[in-house]
């Protein structure tokens, strides 16, 4: 008798653990800024490493048919978390949008303006009267405004082209003299590929406030969602895993993606590994009220706000 309680108990046991398992995994969606690419490693690797599933975690990463929608989906409530940009979220908080931000991806600038290697251009002093390719209109100009400032000269000195995204081609064939907007990562591995080797104007050094390029965020409502510490703590841990096997790491990459197993990817993902937030919850409040009041300098909004309103580090 004493047996089959035993097992009965045992069996019991079984099945409310399988039970358990089967509902532990708390579904998350995280809409991406782009198509799949090594500015997401850090999200990639916590998904096929296992890191995600041991917070208990089941996250779909989504790339959107609009770059310009997953921080609008989320506000909406449509998805728990967007990849956005530090900038955008300024602006996107100032129009009214219920967005903050939860966590950093990638933690310094990536955008840059550049020219060709073998260009006159040495300074930006010498695109005085030059043709400036640029993709993305009232944010791109702003920030090559501010370069120029720096060598005293404004945007009306140069002619403004918009070249859609077509950075790097535009520069090689000659339609203009430098781009605005190109990721450093990319870019300028894209132009050397090909045989074009550019040189960078690194935005950080040449009077823009350092930033956030890459950031998590998610409706303002949504902060006190408990998964959300699971969440960054399986993604902290995957970015150590990446940061001290960068070669695995490419490896569950391009299983999870054979797509991008290029020599573009790989050169992008070498240059991408230094850049990578190694604490994805922290918060450099500064940072976000420096940008902020450069951003209220130039026009591009009306208030600084306060920092914690449209930005946190989750616990």
């Amino acid at each position: 008798m004493l047996r089959k309680i035993t097992f009965t108990l045992s069996l019991l046991g079984g099945l409310f653990g399988l039970m358990a398992g089967a509902t532990a995994a708390d579904k998350m969606t995280v809409l991406l800024d782009w198509f799949v690419n090594p500015d997401h490693a850090t999200l990639v690797i916590a998904k096929e490493k296992g890191f995600f599933e041991a917070q208990g975690l089941d996250v779909e990463l989504v790339a959107p048919a609009d770059p310009n929608d997953p921080p609008k989906l989320v506000a909406a409530g449509h998805a728990e978390l967007a990849v956005s940009y530090q900038p955008q979220l300024h602006l996107q908080v100032a129009e009214g949008l219920p967005l903050i931000r939860v966590g950093t991806l990638v933690a310094t600038p990536l955008n840059s303006l550049v020219v060709l290697k073998d260009s006159p251009i040495k300074s930006i002093a010498d695109l005085k009267g030059r043709k400036v390719g640029y993709s993305v209109g009232g944010f791109e100009d702003v920030i090559l405004d501010a370069m120029l400032e720096s060598h005293g000269l404004s945007v009306k000195d140069v002619e403004l082209i918009n070249v859609n995204f077509s950075l790097s081609p535009s520069l090689i064939s000659g339609q203009v003299d430098a781009v605005i907007g190109a990721f450093r990562n990319f870019e300028l591995n894209q132009m050397d590929i090909v045989g074009q080797p550019g040189r960078a104007f690194y935005v950080e050094e040449e009077g823009v406030p350092s930033y956030d390029e890459l950031i998590l965020v998610t409706n303002k409502d949504n902060v006190g969602d408990e998964k959300l510490p699971r969440f960054l703590k399986g993604l902290e841990q995957a970015t150590t895993f990446l940061i001290n096997h960068p070669q695995e790491s490419w490896k569950l990459f391009v299983k999870a993606y054979p797509d991008l197993d290029d020599e573009l990817n790989r050169r992008a993902w070498r240059d991408t590994l230094p850049r990578f937030a190694l604490r994805p919850a922290a918060l450099d409040t500064g940072r976000y009220r420096d940008f902020a009041e450069f951003l209220k300098a130039k026009d591009m909004i009306k208030e600084t706000g306060t920092v914690s309103d449209y930005a946190v580090s989750v616990k």
